[in-house]
């Protein structure tokens, strides 16, 4: 994925060893440091209790900054990498409750460049702090602004970086599903996709296929935020915003928000969402639900943005919040909608066939019934980054595993149940320095990574 690499080192210019935004240097949840462990347990450095939420750190230049809440506020903290001292704090309030229950913290993970820190709160609060002292830039609710309905599970799709353009799906109406902000002054540079970009396409897979009649308030249209994070990536020699909202695939220009292409992806019951953040090869996309035996498709884009074609579309991988690693030709993900559907397998990439597969399942609401010292030796939904030739992997409850990514066969070199953590653990490790960073919903763990 080399425009990725490319990506970063514009976006960024980041330290190889930092993980500096969500999936990662290259965004992709790879790294390319090397000389890692393989064994477990790993040696704890420090651990530290937090506030909620299920957003992941970012690591730059030695400092780590989560966003999380305690009580009615949400917090940027940046601390020391090495050790989990805190450096310095930003504060502002916070209302958010779950509808459903799930934890009322910020989703999305910090981004973080040279003089700069962005995060996107649970609320729609789009904030830009300087990075070496939490001082305020800018800030925007998007709420306002975009007249954003509320959202399912809160705000989940973390912000993207493309030169000096802030790329957000803030969800808007009736069309500002994608937003593009100047990232140093947190103006409106661009806005796209809605009533204007979905009407008269068709429902794709949907019984008969009927045409879109965009209606305002319709459960189809009211809510046009997914939790998938935006993809910038270079097609058919064209710099292009790719995403994933509520209603499905659209495909923007990155510079002035042209709208190329869109094509339907969604389930037909109203309770689901798209959460799997887009994977881009050259001119293919592969895009993933987890409900209602939505499924999986890979797209390869058309030279002219004419539309797309299908390579194949299955059941194969349902993927719920995570992102497979596509490495060595084969998808490697955690599958399933809830617990008792969790999968972890092996998918090649262009045919969609299942290469290998091993039962993760757990029964569900099984973690209310969990104690310390009792969680279930499984991954469940798990989630993965790639470093070093392996797979570290952290299941919901907690369970941390190492793997190689062999597409014959499951390769498992070891696995460990981190002592603090528990479900659930829906961050992917973070992996900086030869450090792995884990969090569940009240603890951040640092583990030594060195052989």
């Amino acid at each position: 994925m080399r425009f990725l690499l490319a990506i970063s080192f514009v976006v960024c210019a980041a330290n190889a060893a930092d993980w500096p935004e969500f999936m990662g240097p290259s965004r992709d949840q790879t790294s390319p440091e090397t000389g890692l462990r393989e064994t477990l347990p790993a040696p704890i450095l420090w651990e530290k209790k937090i506030g909620t939420g299920y957003s992941a750190p970012s690591i730059r230049n030695g400092v780590l900054v989560l966003h999380h809440r305690i009580e009615d506020q949400e917090i940027i903290e940046a601390m020391d990498a090495k050790t989990g001292v805190t450096k310095w704090k930003h504060a502002y309030t916070s209302r958010y409750i779950d509808p459903f229950n799930y934890n009322n913290g910020p989703r999305c993970t910090p981004l973080l460049t040279t003089d700069r820190c962005f995060t996107f709160g649970a609320e729609g609060v789009l904030t830009c702090l300087e990075f070496k002292d939490g001082k305020v830039f800018w800030q925007r609710d998007t709420r306002v602004d975009f007249k954003i309905p509320e959202a399912f599970f809160g705000v989940g799709s973390t912000p993207v970086l493309e030169r000096d353009l802030l790329i957000v799906q803030v969800g808007g109406q009736p069309n500002s599903a994608v937003v593009a902000f100047d990232a140093k002054t947190g103006k409106t540079a661009w806005e796209n996709v809605g009533a204007k970009t979905w009407n008269g396409l068709r429902k794709v897979h949907w019984p008969g296929e009927p045409t879109i009649e965009w209606e305002p308030g319709h459960p189809d249209y009211e809510k046009q935020a997914s939790y998938c994070t935006p993809v910038v990536a270079t097609v058919h020699g064209r710099r292009v915003v790719i995403t994933v909202t509520r209603q499905g695939l659209t495909i923007l220009d990155a510079k002035t928000g042209e709208h190329l292409l869109s094509r339907w992806f969604r389930v037909r019951q109203d309770s689901s969402v798209n959460a799997m953040t887009p994977i881009v090869q050259d001119d293919l996309v592969f895009i993933s639900t987890a409900y209602f035996s939505g499924g999986s498709e890979l797209l390869r884009v058309r030279k002219d943005f004419g539309g797309v074609d299908e390579v194949w579309r299955g059941t194969q991988l349902e993927i719920h919040w995570t992102r497979p690693v596509l490495t060595a030709g084969a998808l490697f993900a955690f599958t399933g909608r809830n617990e008792p559907d969790g999968h972890f397998r092996c998918v090649d990439f262009l045919s969609g066939k299942v290469l290998w597969d091993r039962d993760e399942r757990w029964p569900k609401g099984g973690h209310s019934k969990v104690q310390p010292g009792s969680e279930p030796n499984v991954f469940a939904r798990g989630s993965a980054i790639l470093a070093d030739g392996k797979l570290i992997a952290l299941g919901e409850a907690g369970l941390l595993g190492i793997f190689k990514p062999d597409t014959a066969n499951v390769t498992e070199l070891a696995r460990w149940q981190v002592p603090g953590l528990t479900y659930p653990c829906w961050a992917a490790p973070v992996l900086s320095e030869k450090r792995v960073y884990l969090r569940c919903d009240d603890r951040l763990i640092c583990l030594d990574f060195t052989p």
